[in-house]
This record gives structure tokens, sequence and C-alpha cells, in this order.
């Protein structure tokens, strides 16, 4: 009876530990300047931010200046999402002659920072429930 118990118990406790990294993210971007190019979102963690791909990488069409994707299967941690509308769709952030970016681009919290976005301005924390974000260009 008491080995029974036990892989009940188990059972249980990997069922809900599976259930909690089901967590989804909706994340919306209403202001895209142009229907042209993608927008690109990546999903991090402060070991990824700045550094390349994110753990999780989406990207989709624009229309009427809006895009919405959803993430899914996020353990919970604490993550930051980076947005780029790359227009010309060569997968990468353009820069001027200066280094200032010539493409749009936001982040999770929209922080107004000036210089390199940080983790810290741009983290969020996921729990066992299902989050919308909201990210402004």
């Amino acid at each position: 009876m008491k080995k029974a118990l036990f892989i009940v118990g188990c059972l249980l406790t990997s069922f809900i530990s599976t259930a909690q990294e089901n967590v989804s993210l909706t994340v919306s971007i209403d202001n895209v300047q142009s229907n042209e190019g993608k927008v690109m979102v990546s999903l991090h963690t402060a070991d990824t931010f700045m550094k390349g791909p994110g753990i999780q990488n989406v990207e989709s069409v624009i229309e009427n200046g809006k895009v919405t994707f959803t993430i899914e299967n996020v353990a919970p941690g604490n993550y930051a999402i980076m947005a780029l509308h790359d227009a010309n769709e060569n997968r990468r952030m353009d820069f001027d002659a200066a280094g200032m970016p010539q493409e749009h681009y936001g982040m999770s919290n929209n922080p107004m920072s000036y210089g390199p976005p940080t983790f810290e301005s741009a983290k969020f924390e996921v729990t066992n429930t299902d989050m919308d974000l909201e990210i402004r260009f």
C-alpha cells in the first residue's frame, strides 16, 4: 500500500511540475510604423540577453501596423522580451555610421533609456499563469 501511495504521489508531483511549464506568453505590438518586413520577437534569460538569439524566437508578418505572438511552454522564472521591426528582412538590426539603430525595436516593460537596454529594466517574472504583454516601439 505504501508503494502504491508513493507512486501516486510521484505521478501527481510530475503532473504539477509539467503543468507549471506550460505557461503561454502572448505579446502584442500595435504601433509598427509600416507593414514592410517582419517583426521578430525573442524570449531571453539574463544569460542570453543582448548576446544573441533568445531561448525562443518567433517572427510574424505585419498587418495594419500590428502583430501578436504566442510563446508557448515557458517555465517559471525571470525573462525579458526583445522585439525588432526588421523592415528589410535581413534578420538583424541595422545601425548608422554613428552606431544608432535604424530599425524600430522594443523591450518588455517598455523601458525608456538612452544607451543599450539592460535585462534588469526589461525583466518580468513568469509564474504558473499565462501572461499578456504589450510592447511599444
